[in-house]
């Protein structure tokens, strides 16, 4: 069994090791993703399991009182063990931190149980509009 992660706010972590870590679970990696939306985050924590990234989550911003994650990532090697939980529950001391008000998280509805039961959030109203099938 893998030895419990050191999480960590906003540390070093390059383009390689998310496509690592996408990859590791069959994820789309692509290139170049990482340095592109980094400038748009408040923050992000990582989970390391010595040097292997083994979590991500990011925590994008209005400059103002929204937070919002994205992107939560588990090793498969590290998951049901509490590694995303912990991801999350460091996302939230570090927004509140930062004087956020809100946190929001959008998800499929397969991860309601860990969103909902496990992180704490509670369900909401909301509209979304997927922009490329709106496209002529």
């Amino acid at each position: 069994m893998p030895a419990t992660p050191s999480y960590r706010w906003r540390a070093d972590v390059d383009d390689d090791d998310l496509l690592d870590l996408v990859a590791s679970h069959g994820g789309r990696a692509d290139p170049g993703w990482w340095p592109r939306v980094r400038e748009h985050s408040l923050g992000w924590v990582t989970a390391h399991d010595d040097d292997v990234l083994v979590g991500f989550v990011n925590v994008a911003w209005d400059g103002g009182d929204h937070a919002f994650l994205l992107d939560t990532k588990t090793r498969p090697s590290h998951q049901r063990r509490g590694v995303g939980t912990g991801l999350v529950r460091h996302a939230v001391q570090e927004a509140t931190a930062a004087g956020c008000e809100w946190l929001h998280v959008d998800f499929l509805p397969e991860l309601a149980p860990f969103y909902l039961e496990a992180c704490g959030f509670r369900p909401t109203e909301a509209g979304l509009v997927h922009l490329s099938a709106a496209r002529p």
